[in-house]
C-alpha cells in the first residue's frame, strides 16, 4: 500500500459528525435534551445548538484545539513552523467565536474530545450543566 501524502491524510479528517460529536448527541438525546446541527447562522456554525437553553456546545479535538494540560495535545516533533501558528490560529479563532457567541446572549460549552472517553463522567457534566438530576436520583433501580 502507498504510502498517503499529507493532503490526502488532512483531507480525510472529518469536521462534522465525529465519533465524540455523535457521543454527546447520543448522551443529549437520552437525557431528553433536544438540539439543532451545525447552525451556519450563528459564529462559529456551533456542533450542537440548544435553543431552549440558549445553549451551543462545541465539540473540540484534543489535538487539534489544544486541550490545556491533556496528553492528547501533542505537538508534532517535525515541521514545527508549520504547527504552530496553525494551532495558535485555531485557539484564536476559537476565542473570537465564543466571545461573539457570549455577545449574542448565548452560553458556550466546550466538551472535549478525551472528555467523550467516559460516557458516565460526560453524562454527569452535562446534567450539572443543563440542572437535571443525577442519574441515580432520575432513575432508582430495583434489585
Amino acid at each position: 500500500m502507498a504510502m498517503m501524502a499529507r493532503s490526502d491524510i488532512m483531507r480525510a479528517v472529518k469536521r462534522t459528525h465525529t465519533g465524540p460529536e455523535v457521543a454527546v448527541r447520543r448522551l443529549l438525546h437520552a437525557l431528553g435534551l433536544r438540539f439543532r446541527l451545525h447552525r451556519k447562522v450563528l459564529p462559529g456554525s456551533p456542533d450542537i445548538v440548544l435553543p431552549k437553553h440558549r445553549t451551543v456546545i462545541f465539540v473540540h479535538g484534543c489535538f487539534w484545539h489544544r486541550h490545556p494540560g491533556c496528553r492528547y495535545a501533542s505537538t508534532p516533533k517535525t515541521r514545527q513552523d508549520y504547527w504552530l501558528p496553525k494551532f495558535a490560529a485555531n485557539v484564536e479563532r476559537d476565542a473570537r467565536k465564543t466571545s461573539q457567541l457570549e455577545e449574542l446572549g448565548w452560553r458556550v460549552l466546550v466538551v472535549w474530545e478525551c472528555e467523550t472517553r467516559s460516557e458516565e463522567a460526560l453524562e454527569a457534566r452535562l446534567r450539572r450543566e443543563f440542572g437535571l438530576p443525577n442519574s441515580a436520583a432520575a432513575s432508582p433501580r430495583t434489585p
